[in-house]
């Protein structure tokens, strides 16, 4: 198995693990249960990480970590808003 196929396969798998969690929170506005701090560090390293990729120029890095941020971002948005 190709080493470049792994990367992707792993990065679609963080990125879109933040689907279940962007739906649920928009759907019910309930995000009580949700780690405030966690997001704020997690968004924070994510938006980092799509720095560094630029800074590199690696495509596959920026991609995913745009998608990611743009994810735990609303996630976070939705926090702040609705508590």
């Amino acid at each position: 198995m190709d080493g470049d196929f792994i990367g992707y396969l792993a990065a679609c798998c963080t990125t879109f693990s933040f689907l279940p969690q962007v739906f649920r929170a928009w759907q019910t506005r309930d995000t009580k249960a949700i780690s405030l701090s966690m997001y704020l560090v997690f968004v924070t390293g994510v938006a980092l990480w799509l720095v560094y990729g630029v800074l590199i120029g690696n495509w596959p890095m920026m991609v995913a970590n745009g998608l990611t941020l743009t994810l735990a971002g609303s996630v976070l948005v939705m926090k702040l808003r609705y508590g």
